[in-house]
C-alpha cells in the first residue's frame, strides 16, 4: 500500500477508497487539479456579478429555486443551506463510512466541475489527514439531490460548526477540533453549499466498502461449502470443469474452481468414491453451491461496474461543464447505485440461506451420513451445536427481510419538487447489516463443519480444508462435552470478517 493517494489526476480506484476510509491513508491534491478548481471558480465569480439570476449562485434552492438572493445575503444563504440540511438523526454512522463520503466528495471537487474555491478542496483534505470525522447520523438521506443530510453534516464541520470525532475518537465541537489541528474553518461563498452536498458519495462509499468485504466473504462461502461437502461425505465430481463449461457463467466457474481446489486430495472424499458408493446425488445446498455462490459473484461484478463508473463521475447540480456552461441536471439521483445495493442484499441473503441449510444438514442424524445428532459428545446429555443453527436461522430470516428493496420505496419531498427519490442511502445501510449477518452465518457453518471433520477421524481432510480446521482450532476447541458456545461463534466470526479463513484455504489451494 502506498503512503498516500493523490486526487485530481484520475478517478480513484475502489481499493484507494477502502484504504483511505478504513485504514486512514493520507490524501494529497494534485497542483494541476487545484489550478483547474481555481479556473472554474472564476466562472462562478463572473456569474455571481450578473444581475440575471443563476440557480445555486444567486437564487434559493429546491422549491425556492426561483427566489433571487441579493449579493449581501448570499454568504448567509450558503451557511443557512448547510445548517438546515444537517438534519440527520439517530445513531452515529461508522467512521469508515464518513471518511469514504468525505473522500468521494473531495474527489468530485477536484474535477473542477463544481465551482468551489481551492480553499474548500484543501480544507476537506486537511480534515481527512488530521483524522477528524464529522458526526453523521443514521437517518436523513433520501438518496436524491444527493446524500443531502450526511454531506451537510460534513460541510457543517468544515464551517467549524457541529460535532466531530478527533483522531483519538473523542467527541468534540468542530471548532475546537479544527483549531487543535491548525485548520481554519471555511466561510462558504456562492455555489459552494450546493457543491458540498449534491452527491451520491455516502451510498457509493458504502457500496465500495461492501464490495471489498463481499469479495472475501463469497470466497469464504466457498471454503465453508467445501468443509460441509467433505464432512457430510458429499461428492466433488459435480464440480468438474467440463460440467461447469456446459453453463458458462463466470461466477459459477470461479466458485467451482475453488471447490475443486479446496477438496483436492481429500482422504475423506476418496473414502467413499467409487462403485461401492450408494450416493446418487447430493442435496442442492451441497451440489448447487457453485451455481448460487457464482450468481452472487456475478451480481458483485455488475455492482463493481456501476461503482467504477460512479467513481469517474462529477456529480453536482448545477454543474460547470467542460466548455464553461453552468447547467442544471439530474445526475445526483442515486438510482444506479441504489439498484445494485438492493441487488447485492438479495445475493447476500441467498448465500447465507444456503449456508444455513448446510449447517442444518450436518446436525441432522437422518441426513449427515453417520455423524452424531447435533454433533453432540454424549447424545441425550449434550445438545452439541443445536442452538448454533438456531442463531444462523434467525440471522437468515432477518437477511430475507433486509433483501426487500429500498429503491422502489420512493417518497416525495421538498413540496413535490423532489417527487421521486432513490432511497440509496437506506439500501446501503441495510446492506451493511446484511454483510455482518452473512459473516456470522458463515462462521457458524465453519464451526459446525470443522467439528464434523474432526468426528470423521481417523480419516483426514484435504490440505486446504485441514488448514482452515487447524486455524479454527487456535480459537475454538474440538469436539467434546457441551460448553459456552457464543464466544466460539464470535471468535470464528472474527476470523471470517478479517479474511483469515479465506486466506488460509487460498494459501494452500493456490500457492504463490
Amino acid at each position: 500500500m502506498n503512503d498516500s493517494v493523490t486526487l485530481g489526476t484520475r478517478p480513484l480506484t475502489p481499493r484507494e477508497v477502502v484504504d483511505v476510509a478504513r485504514l486512514g491513508m493520507r490524501v494529497d491534491v494534485d497542483v494541476d487539479a487545484l489550478q483547474r478548481v481555481a479556473d472554474t471558480r472564476a466562472l462562478i465569480e463572473g456569474l455571481a456579478d450578473d444581475p440575471q439570476p443563476h440557480y445555486g449562485i444567486s437564487t434559493g434552492f429546491g422549491a425556492l429555486a426561483t427566489t433571487f438572493i441579493a449579493e449581501d445575503r448570499r454568504a448567509q444563504l450558503q451557511a443557512s443551506l448547510i445548517r438546515s440540511h444537517a438534519a440527520g438523526t439517530g445513531a452515529e454512522v461508522e467512521r469508515e463510512v464518513v471518511r469514504a463520503l468525505m473522500l468521494l466528495r473531495l474527489q468530485t471537487l477536484c474535477t473542477g466541475r463544481t465551482g468551489v474555491r481551492p480553499v474548500v478542496v484543501e480544507t476537506y483534505a486537511a480534515l481527512l489527514n488530521a483524522g477528524i470525522t464529522p458526526v453523521v447520523r443514521e437517518y436523513g438521506s433520501l438518496g436524491c439531490s444527493g446524500d443531502l443530510a450526511p454531506l451537510s453534516h460534513v460541510a457543517l464541520a468544515v464551517m467549524g460548526e457541529g460535532e466531530v470525532r478527533d483522531a483519538s475518537g473523542t467527541l468534540r465541537p468542530a471548532a475546537d477540533a479544527l483549531a487543535a489541528a491548525g485548520i481554519e474553518p471555511v466561510a462558504l461563498r456562492e455555489k459552494e453549499g450546493l457543491a458540498l452536498i449534491n452527491g451520491t458519495d455516502g451510498m457509493l462509499g458504502m457500496l465500495l466498502l461492501a464490495l471489498h468485504d463481499l469479495e472475501m466473504l463469497f470466497t469464504t462461502a466457498d471454503v465453508a461449502a467445501a468443509i460441509s461437502i467433505e464432512s457430510q461425505l458429499g461428492t466433488d465430481a459435480v464440480f468438474a470443469a467440463d460440467l461447469m463449461a456446459l453453463r458458462p457463467q463466470l461466477g459459477q466457474a470461479e466458485s467451482a474452481a475453488h471447490l475443486r481446489a479446496f477438496l483436492a486430495g481429500s482422504p475423506i472424499v476418496a473414502s467413499h468414491r467409487g462403485p461401492e458408493c450408494t450416493r446418487v446425488q447430493d442435496a442442492y445446498s451441497l451440489r448447487c453451491a457453485p451455481q448460487v455462490h457464482g450468481a452472487a459473484r456475478d451480481t458483485m461484478a455488475h455492482a463493481t461496474v456501476v461503482a467504477e463508473r460512479e467513481l469517474e463521475s462529477a456529480v453536482d447540480n448545477p454543474v460547470v461543464t467542460v466548455d464553461g456552461r453552468v447547467e442544471s441536471n439530474g445526475n445526483f439521483h442515486g438510482a444506479p447505485v441504489a439498484y445494485v445495493l438492493d441487488f447485492l442484499a438479495i445475493a447476500v441473503a441467498d448465500v447465507a440461506s444456503m449456508s444455513e441449510r448446510r449447517t442444518d444438514r450436518a446436525l441432522d442424524v437422518a441426513r449427515s451420513n453417520g455423524l452424531p445428532p447435533f454433533l453432540a459428545d454424549e447424545v441425550g446429555v449434550d445438545s452439541g451445536l443445536m442452538i448454533a443453527q438456531y442463531a444462523a436461522a434467525g440471522i437468515v430470516s432477518e437477511l430475507k427481510r433486509l433483501a426487500a428493496p429500498a429503491s422502489v420505496d420512493s417518497i416525495p419531498s421538498s413540496a413535490m419538487q423532489e417527487d421521486h427519490v432513490s432511497m440509496g442511502w437506506a439500501g446501503a445501510r441495510k446492506l451493511r447489516r446484511a454483510i455482518d449477518g452473512l459473516a456470522r452465518v458463515l462462521a457458524i457453518e465453519v464451526v459446525t463443519g470443522c467439528r464434523a471433520l474432526d468426528l470423521r477421524a481417523p480419516l483426514t481432510p484435504a490440505a486446504a480444508t485441514g488448514a482452515v480446521r487447524d486455524l479454527v482450532r487456535t480459537r475454538v476447541a474440538g469436539p467434546g462435552p457441551d460448553r459456552f458456545v457464543s464466544p466460539e461463534i464470535e471468535a470464528v466470526t472474527e476470523l471470517v470478517a478479517s479474511g483469515e479463513i479465506a486466506r488460509a484455504a487460498l494459501a494452500v489451494a493456490f500457492p504463490g
